[in-house]
């Protein structure tokens, strides 16, 4: 059996925790001494080794958390430990790495672990910042934590629409309960990223910042490490636009977000991409007046064109104004009680805008991190979008690969960082030729409704065959009183039943896709789906519904002689 196809394809982040095995027993260096590693540096007990209340300055300033309440100080004792030590002093340094991964999210740590647990010797983990990356501390995690929050207040808000009757008057929303709700629960799942769970896997934790000095070595912490083989994963970063004043303004991106304890009253979001849509709608369910700012004509221009429409409904329904075609004049900030507020101006077709804002939230697209980090002295190249590598994932030093949001070219998604470490390990270490090209990646936005897609959406294009059904006469819908009618749109090569791409806006669209990705990554046709028995009723119908119209048009048909 060929290597890769035990590799399993986990779509969770419980990927962190589960790796295919091939010599599932680490080496016995790691084993024997990961308690050792990482006992001083985790302890809860040792007021010396963990953090605690009193740190909150230096931990505001140098790791951008607060509050330092008992549910950062968890998530922090796992993923940045006060005092955390890789033990230069017993030995445990090795002359040469097998394995150096620069930057501890979703690809670093699928990289260090799956290479660890496969029974590479010696693998060196680089963790700057927060291990987890922005999915766990300022992405993923707490985001989808305060989308929930936002969902039940819409629905208690609608509750008379099921016969449930509350007390006159508007709800009130405890939004200091909301997101201490979102520190629990990435606390919670803080663990399976932390440095002991890492070091477990049998790999070293080095706690700071990694940089090249030659084509084989990396200096962390003042020492110098070699390796035969590294992968750079060190995330990327929100971009913020030239707008003139901005940059002096206490500005907010995903970083700061979530260390919120007000609500805003006035929330201005610059940017329309999934995070700005995320959070546009959760906060204005919380109580805030959202307004997002849009240079372009519509949402989503490049996706399918009936996606944009239906999630601007949406959002104009909640209460969110959307203002298009922006040009921004300034930002200014201005002293307000006690508060500096912001003063966002601009223009949009033609008329002046002047818009206040408590948050400003700068959601404008991703920024990947490589900067400072000595790729010239490694012979690395890299462009604006970051660091470049071919179809295996190797850049322009051929013992290094990189992966995840710090790579040209790739889709900024959690998922798709912990695939391509796999491909990278793969490819480094096994000397497979799994490709990137290969891969089938699906995205998700986790609006109301969410808007799911993977592979092609150009349903114009003269090469491709479409069929799509409504939501709205789904059963499992009505039922659930949606208040949105969304669609399933599954596009196949000319001619044929192979599908090759597919967008889906509707509640739980990021779900009902998996089936629609199994299908392409195995090369399912879509009457396959079509005769796939689905459950009834359940919102997976749509997708068999839109299988079935593929069989209609190859029916026979009885003629009527009369």
């Amino acid at each position: 059996m060929h290597a890769r196809s035990l590799v399993f394809l986990l779509t969770s982040r419980s990927r962190f925790n589960f790796y295919t095995s091939f010599a599932t027993k680490p080496s016995s260096l790691y084993r024997n001494k990961s308690r050792v590693c990482s006992s001083s540096a985790m302890s809860t007990e040792s007021s010396s080794s963990s953090w605690t209340e009193s740190d909150s300055k230096v931990v505001k300033e140098k790791l951008n958390v607060w509050p330092l309440d008992s549910y950062n100080i968890d998530l922090l004792n796992n993923v940045h430990p006060k005092n955390w030590s890789e033990n230069d002093d017993d030995g445990s340094l090795r002359e040469e790495y097998d394995l150096i991964v620069i930057g501890s999210g979703a690809g670093g740590l699928v990289s260090s672990k799956q290479a660890a647990r496969r029974g590479v010797d010696s693998v060196a983990l680089i963790s700057e910042h927060l291990a987890g990356g922005d999915c766990l501390n300022v992405g993923c995690v707490p985001s989808k934590a305060l989308i929930r929050s936002a969902k039940a207040v819409r629905e208690v808000r609608r509750a008379a629409d099921f016969g449930i009757t509350l007390p006159k008057g508007d709800i009130e929303v405890d939004f200091g309960a909301v997101m201490e709700r979102m520190r629990k629960l990435r606390a919670t799942i803080a663990p399976v990223d932390s440095h002991e769970a890492t070091v477990e896997a049998g790999a070293q934790v080095f706690q700071g910042r990694g940089k090249f000095t030659s084509p084989n070595t990396i200096l962390v912490n003042g020492k110098e490490l070699k390796f035969k083989k590294a992968v750079i994963a060190t995330g990327g970063r929100a971009s913020v636009p030239n707008i003139k004043g901005l940059k002096y303004a206490p500005y907010t991106t995903n970083a700061e977000l979530f260390n919120l304890t007000e609500l805003p009253k006035r929330m201005v979001i610059i940017g329309s991409g999934v995070v700005a849509l995320e959070m546009a709608q959760s906060f204005q369910a919380f109580g805030s007046k959202v307004t997002v700012l849009n240079r372009s004509s519509k949402l989503f221009p490049r996706a399918d064109k009936d996606v944009g429409p239906v999630i601007d409904k949406a959002l104009v329904e909640d209460g969110i104004k959307i203002i298009y075609n922006c040009q921004f004049d300034e930002v200014k900030t201005i002293q307000s009680d006690e508060r500096k507020v912001m003063i966002v101006s601009g223009s949009s077709g033609g008329e002046k805008f002047e818009l206040h804002a408590d948050v400003l939230l700068v959601a404008a697209g991703r920024t990947p991190n490589t900067s400072d980090l000595g790729l010239e002295e490694a012979g690395i190249n890299y462009d604006k979008g970051g660091v470049i590598v071919d179809d295996l994932l190797r850049t322009t030093n051929p013992n290094v690969y990189a992966v995840g949001d710090c790579v040209s070219g790739v889709p900024r998604l959690t998922h798709m960082s912990g695939e391509m470490a796999k491909v990278a390990i793969q490819n480094a270490i096994f000397d497979d030729k799994w490709k990137l090209s290969s891969l089938v990646v699906p995205a998700t936005m986790y609006t109301e409704p969410e808007y799911a897609s993977v592979g092609r959406s150009d349903a114009d294009a003269d090469d491709v065959d479409v069929y799509m059904a409504s939501i709205e006469h789904n059963d499992r819908s009505i039922l659930e009183g949606e208040e949105t009618a969304g669609f399933v749109k599954i596009l196949c090569a000319k001619g044929s039943d192979k599908i090759i791409g597919a967008t889906l806006v509707s509640s739980r669209a990021g779900e009902m896709l998996s089936e629609i990705v199994l299908a392409m990554t195995q090369n399912i046709g879509l009457s396959t789906i079509g005769r796939a028995i689905h459950s009834y009723p359940t919102l997976g119908e749509s997708v068999m519904g839109v299988g079935l119209q593929y069989i209609r048009t190859k029916w026979e048909l009885i003629k009527n002689e009369s």
